[in-house]
């Protein structure tokens, strides 16, 4: 039997390429904009009074490039697609699924990244003081801590960084599991027949 043009494998890593790549971009963008305006206006007094710690702040940056490359994974599916569409050019199946296979492994580690900077940051905004206005704790001569508007953008930032892994996950999984079955361009000469 042969496949038909819409199981085609070019299509898929074509759409599923152009479409991950967008939302990444939209979705990266407004954590990059908010981890700017938290970097420049979280230094100053006003912002909360807890010390950062330098882990968090590698994370955080790890967390945004393993996004900056997943995004331009995304990219270059849709260079692959051009590539299993040409029958001169078309990579071996092995390397397309070795292509998706790096996808699902670059956006699981972001998903990791975000996981445990998130996890540490409710851990510090369960210890801060609870409350409408802002708080300050003091006790005896531990410093004084509350939570700030920044701190919260700080976490919104990783809540939409982590939102973006999971769709870059979701897009990788199913070009990989596409990878799995009967394609036009990879059919076997005798299901082509």
């Amino acid at each position: 039997m042969r496949p038909s043009r819409t199981k085609s494998l070019a299509t898929a890593f074509w759409r599923l390429g152009w479409t991950g790549f967008f939302v990444q971009v939209v979705l990266g963008a407004i954590p990059v904009m908010l981890m700017i305006y938290a970097f420049v206006f979280g230094r100053d007094a006003a912002s909360g009074t807890r010390s950062r710690l330098a882990l968090l702040e590698y994370l955080t940056i790890a967390n945004l490039l393993v996004l900056v490359f997943t995004t331009l994974w995304f990219y270059w599916y849709t260079r692959l697609a051009k590539r299993i569409a040409d029958p001169e050019r078309r990579p071996p199946e092995s390397a397309v699924q070795r292509t998706a296979w790096t996808g699902v492994a670059a956006s699981t580690l972001g998903i990791l990244f975000s996981m445990v900077v998130i996890l540490i940051e409710v851990t510090h905004f369960l210890r801060a003081p609870q409350a409408g206005v802002p708080v300050i704790q003091t006790t005896g001569g531990a410093p004084a801590s509350w939570v700030s508007a920044v701190d919260i953008m700080s976490l919104m930032v990783l809540i939409l960084t982590l939102f973006g892994e999971v769709v870059a996950l979701t897009f990788s999984l199913w070009l990989l599991f596409r990878t799995t079955i009967e394609s036009a361009e990879y059919a076997h000469p005798a299901e082509a027949e």
